[in-house]
């Protein structure tokens, strides 16, 4: 098995073969705790955001778990994982034809509340920026905004009116993730919802729910609603 030579600058891609290479043919079985991100990097000579990267790829082909505190294991057996696109909206609109739009309608910064705190990890009396934005096509009402923004891990967003761009596309511009949660669900629809949207109170309204994390710190917790008769497609 070839081996990479300590403080070898190396790709993620090269990192990546050489974990795969150490998962398939050993000595990492299944079931073995992998090292911490820090003494892996410094053994394979690259930064930390290297293998952070290259352990996140080889999690996505299914022969890593790996868990916030828990550490990364190699998969008893590997599995097959289903991937998700979440695109800029901006783009997702426009790849149909259609004009896209955005508008701000509420920012403010505060004390992120108790249920925000114990969803994300947040430390008490943490800042948080909370958005409310609307996204448009050919003018209609496309999606509904639900965003928080821990200002500990984020302090530029501060500054950030939104006004103009919205935290989507300045988020991906400005930060990297390396952990993300995403949940699909139904709920109903209650009065913001109604006053955005094309959906009656209590109608169910189809939210993606999407937490991330950097290096441990939660960036941000947004929900998007959508109007009547989207359609979320992915192929795998």
């Amino acid at each position: 098995m070839a081996e990479i030579a300590k403080h070898e600058t190396t790709t993620f891609r090269e990192v990546m073969a050489e974990i795969v290479q150490r998962i398939t043919e050993g000595p990492w079985g299944p079931g073995t705790l992998l090292p911490g991100e820090v003494e892996l990097a410094e053994e394979f000579g690259c930064s930390r955001t290297t293998m952070n990267r290259a352990l996140r790829e080889v999690s996505e082909l299914g022969f890593l778990d790996r868990k916030r505190k828990a550490g990364t294991r190699v998969r008893m057996a590997p599995i097959r994982q289903a991937r998700f696109e979440m695109p800029v909206v901006r783009s997702e609109i426009e790849k149909t034809g259609a004009i896209y739009g955005y508008q701000l309608l509420a920012r403010e910064v505060l004390v992120a509340p108790d249920w925000l705190r114990g969803r994300l990890g947040l430390k008490a009396r943490a800042r948080v920026v909370h958005l409310l934005c609307l996204h448009f096509a050919d003018g209609v009402a496309f999606q509904l905004e639900d965003r928080w923004i821990n200002a500990g891990a984020l302090p530029m967003a501060l500054e950030q009116n939104f006004s103009t761009v919205g935290p989507n596309e300045w988020l991906v511009a400005t930060v990297p993730f390396s952990e993300v949660e995403i949940s699909f669900l139904a709920a109903a629809a209650d009065a913001v919802m109604v006053a955005h949207l094309d959906h009656a109170l209590g109608d169910p309204v189809f939210c993606v729910e999407r937490a991330t994390w950097w290096q441990n710190a939660a960036v941000t917790l947004v929900t998007l609603a959508h109007r009547r008769g989207y359609r979320m497609t992915t192929r795998y």
